[in-house]
């Protein structure tokens, strides 16, 4: 996915995923996904601590596996956790069966009933099965700290220019972006907390 907000499309085919909280409030809502993975999460960890904040990792079962105690490490802080699959599965390139079989297999060690698709996108089948065990948890904004095209101050910018009341705020605790999350997102949590949001779990 490479658009910072989901379009209306992306709302109208997947209607009781949750895009976005109560725009009310001025809270956010700050999520990881693809960990957990010892050379980025702890650290991770260790920032959230420093800015009073809370989120919700979307894990990779297999990363559960590889990682026991990183895994136990989140809970322990005070976050939430999601299934984000087994082996991080794009469900247009799998049939629905495979696709649900391996949500279940990552769901036997997360054990949430948080779940996020990798790409963000859902076969219409799958979403129909899913959504009737799970919270689909889409984003209201998703920074891009994936991409080798976006730097540090991009990821940052990002946050600044699309953060608002409500928003859920994907950022990825991979090794994909670790070295610009060390730059971006504690500017970035500072920088929300200036706005006066608080941070809460999903």
């Amino acid at each position: 996915m490479i658009i910072e907000q989901p379009t209306s499309l992306l709302r109208w085919l997947y209607p009781r995923a949750e895009w976005r909280m109560d725009a009310s409030q001025r809270k956010v809502f700050l999520t990881f996904d693809d960990g957990p993975i010892p050379e980025a999460t702890p650290w991770v960890l260790e920032t959230l601590r420093r800015y009073d904040a809370k989120a919700t990792f979307f894990m990779v079962g297999d990363n559960v596996r590889k990682h026991p105690e990183v895994f136990r490490q989140v809970l322990a802080e005070g976050h939430r956790v999601g299934n984000h699959t087994y082996n991080h599965l794009g469900s247009l390139r799998h049939d629905t069966e495979e696709y649900v079989e391996n949500v279940m297999r990552a769901d036997e060690l997360i054990q949430s009933e948080l779940f996020r698709p990798p790409h963000g996108w859902l076969r219409r089948s799958a979403y129909r099965t899913l959504a009737q065990r799970y919270r689909i948890i889409m984003w209201d904004l998703v920074t891009r700290d994936y991409s080798r095209r976006i730097t540090a101050e991009g990821i940052y910018e990002n946050v600044r220019r699309y953060a608002r009341n409500g928003s859920i705020i994907t950022f990825h605790d991979s090794l994909k972006s670790i070295e610009k999350l060390r730059e971006a997102l504690p500017r970035s949590l500072s920088w929300l907390k200036q706005q006066g949001y608080a941070f809460e779990l999903l």
